[in-house]
């Protein structure tokens, strides 16, 4: 056998070894570059993670923008009855007012005649009278009581003549006195507040 063919083999081996195509070089050092791609993984991982944690936030957000509204929601209601109800005292108070009002008048209207029965029979007793002391007690104790509740006399004299608090009884002519102005008082009005409750009757100047 020739050096040539000794040589063909060993040629044959290494070139073998050395084929770009070959086996042994295609797998190159083990463990060089490792698994494909492991920092991709780890962004997408960390981008997933983010992404919970910013859907987390904004349900937390919305819970709590749900719940302001909804305190809002029942705040504005508490008010709302809150000046309803208010509305309500102040109307029931001021119906009430007005009743109690009404009721002192129509009272009074039933005392008024009383009253004047006793002026009149002040007018015309004598003064020596041992029953002119009681009568004047009683008309006195009637009139502080009326007077108590609100309601008070008036007589106009000298006064200008006003049709919505007096009721012409006669019109005279005076000299001394302005036209219009009441020179006579038949009988003294009687008001509670700016109510009147009876007008006084009076004589008016010509």
């Amino acid at each position: 056998m020739s050096q040539a063919d000794q040589g063909h083999p060993l040629e044959a081996e290494a070139s073998a070894q050395g084929s770009p195509g070959g086996e042994p070089a295609a797998g190159g050092p083990a463990g060089a570059s490792g698994p494909a791609g492991p920092p991709q993984a780890t962004a997408a991982a960390a981008h997933t993670e983010q992404s919970a944690d910013e859907q987390a936030l904004q349900g937390d957000v919305a819970e709590l923008v749900a719940t302001a509204a909804q305190r809002d929601e029942y705040l504005a209601l508490a008010q709302r009855t809150q000046a309803d109800f208010e509305n309500y005292r102040k109307r029931v108070a001021r119906e009430s007012s007005v009743a109690v009002q009404k009721g002192v008048a129509k009272l009074a209207k039933e005392i008024l005649p009383a009253l004047d029965n006793l002026d009149r029979a002040l007018g015309s007793a004598a003064h020596d009278d041992p029953l002119l002391a009681g009568v004047r007690l009683v008309r006195s104790e009637l009139a502080a009581a009326l007077a108590r509740v609100g309601v008070e006399s008036f007589s106009p004299l000298a006064e200008r003549f006003d049709p919505s608090k007096h009721e012409a009884m006669a019109q005279v002519e005076r000299p001394e006195a302005d036209s219009g102005s009441v020179v006579e008082v038949y009988q003294a009005g009687y008001s509670m507040g700016e109510s009147i409750i009876r007008p006084a009757r009076v004589v008016v100047a010509a």
